[in-house]
């Protein structure tokens, strides 16, 4: 099997699952987090308002996923055939579970993933999941947050999980070809530094006769920026402007 039929069949294994969610706009916003990371399986556990505008509003070019998505009437019903379940939360529990980070959980889901089902459950908007609900996980993952604030919207939350599960799964590559920049070369910077020399002498801002290190700071500024070879014609150009007398409009 190919790699990228394999990153295809552990995507595919993934189920995002939201437990009783208030707002529908969370459904709508939770289905885009999921499509920009690669997930496509949207499973919803009593929605107070499903299907919703406001959902599809929200979900953008993501609506697709909403279309799709398992409305059950039970945790017990979304996660059934699942081998492995982590619920996402941010509270401390008595609970005998492993509680792990977001991305210590992602490490995990690649390789259970690619052969089994995985369930990524999420609770409530105000309270997370209840202690039933987190004694149906097989582990618990929290995201680290500023201790003093670690609330969390649910679509943040989700963005966030889904968001590890992709660097987890795939090589975090850019999903464009960068273009590659045609850097100047040192006949190109050694005209550009002349040139500047003469600029800076003429304006009175180095003293031909003593300009001691001034212009050598000025070298190694540029020398750290990597110019490319458009860049220092741009800067070629503002030189030349800078001596070049101009003309005043005649009203």
């Amino acid at each position: 099997m190919t790699e990228d039929l394999l990153t295809d069949r552990i995507f595919n294994h993934i189920r995002i699952v939201l437990c009783q969610t208030s707002h529908p706009g969370n459904i709508g916003s939770t289905a885009r987090a999921m499509k920009t990371m690669g997930l496509s399986r949207l499973y919803l556990v009593q929605p107070k308002h499903f299907p919703d505008s406001e959902a599809n509003a929200l979900a953008v070019n993501a609506a697709d996923l909403l279309d799709t998505a398992v409305v059950t009437q039970t945790l017990e019903e979304a996660i059934a055939d699942c081998q492995f379940v982590i619920g996402v939360s941010g509270k401390q529990r008595s609970l005998s579970q492993q509680v792990v980070t977001v991305r210590e959980a992602a490490a995990e889901v690649k390789d259970i993933a690619a052969h089994q089902e995985v369930a990524l459950v999420f609770g409530t908007e105000m309270s997370g999941l209840s202690n039933e609900e987190a004694n149906r996980c097989h582990m618990l993952a929290t995201i680290p947050a500023n201790p003093e604030y670690t609330s969390l919207n649910l679509a943040q939350a989700v963005q966030i999980m889904c968001y590890e599960l992709r660097m987890a799964i795939t090589t975090g590559d850019l999903h464009y070809q960068e273009k590659t920049a045609e850097l100047a070369t040192q006949d190109d910077l050694e005209r550009f530094y002349e040139h500047m020399r003469e600029v800076l002498e003429h304006i009175g801002y180095i003293n031909p006769r003593a300009p001691k290190k001034l212009f050598e700071r000025l070298r190694r500024l540029y020398g750290r920026t990597r110019l490319e070879k458009e860049e220092v014609n741009l800067l070629r150009g503002i030189l030349t402007l800078s001596v070049t007398p101009k003309k005043h409009t005649k009203y």
